[in-house]
């Protein structure tokens, strides 16, 4: 699928969020075709082929890609925004990004090639609700929030309570994904990222872990945690999170920590991996994100 393939549907450019808003709402009631928000279009158009729309029932497409409402980065004094058709090549220069939240950098450098960098949007990572999302594994681990707006009103979720199941979410039909929030990690901060695929780049994670934490007198105070590709839904790694939150790391028990990653995570065996391998990765990264905090294990 190309650009070419837009000729098949009705594309509009709205000016306002309230108008956007409003159009979408008028375009996924009952019996209407249905909206698609368009940004970068790095999932749309590869998953053009797997929809059942005709040419009798096409959804109204529309242009998101400059709506001033939904881009820009900014800071408040506690909490750092981030507009949702923000690419990941923007968020690798923002020097606000760079200050407050270092590992959505470190994740954007990973997410496929330069193209896809340059195209590609917080947003929409968000909107597939894919289990496979590196950019919701990272902003799981900073424990951010997803504003959502609608004709009802605007409301804020949880990003690790969004998602519901596989490409599942709580976010409504006429919802719009207007930002993310982030308070930062500021107590002696630590960030952890690595992404294990088939090559460095352009690639689909096997396992991807996202890590952030807040340190004091050999403790962790605040401990964000979160893997993708290892479960029906971004792994939240609950389990593990309360294992390791507020205790000593000189502690821990490697033995332990284990089960509660396995107790976190269910992968599967497909065309990227297997279920032993992803499993034997994740054990392997948590404990080794815990070495660099500081424990033994």
């Amino acid at each position: 699928m190309s650009l070419v393939d837009l000729s098949r549907y009705q594309l509009r450019h709205v000016g306002t969020l309230e108008d956007l808003c409003e159009l979408v709402h008028e375009h996924t009631a009952p019996g209407a075709a249905g909206a698609v928000l368009l940004a970068g279009g790095t999932d749309f158009f590869p998953e053009l082929s797997q929809r059942s729309w005709t040419d009798a029932l096409l959804p109204m497409v529309f242009d998101v890609s400059r709506l001033e409402a939904l881009g820009g980065v900014s800071w408040d004094g506690q909490r750092l925004r981030i507009g949702a058709v923000t690419t990941y090549a923007q968020l690798q220069r923002d020097p606000l990004v760079t200050e407050h939240a270092p590992l959505l950098q470190r994740m954007a450098r990973d997410v496929g090639g330069p193209s896809i960098q340059a195209r590609g949007t917080l947003g929409g990572n968000i909107a597939t609700a894919s289990p496979a999302a590196d950019g919701v594994a990272t902003l799981s681990a900073l424990q951010a929030t997803v504003e959502l707006q609608s004709v009802r009103g605007s409301r804020r979720v949880a990003i690790g309570e969004l998602q519901t199941g596989y490409k599942q979410s709580l976010r409504q039909a006429d919802e719009v994904i207007v930002a993310v929030e982030i308070t930062p990690f500021v107590s002696e901060p630590f960030w952890y990222w690595r992404k294990i695929g088939a090559r460095a780049a352009q690639a689909i994670s096997k396992v991807a872990v996202a890590a952030a934490a807040e340190r004091s007198q050999g403790r962790v105070t605040r401990f964000g945690l979160a893997l993708a590709s290892v479960a029906p839904v971004t792994a939240q790694m609950r389990a593990t999170r309360q294992l390791v939150l507020g205790a000593e790391l000189a502690t821990l028990d490697g033995s332990a920590l284990d089960a509660a990653v396995a107790s976190d995570v269910s992968p599967i065996d497909d065309l990227r991996s297997t279920r032993a391998y992803r499993l034997r990765c994740c054990k392997a990264l948590v404990r080794e994100l815990l070495r660099q905090l500081g424990s033994p294990v």
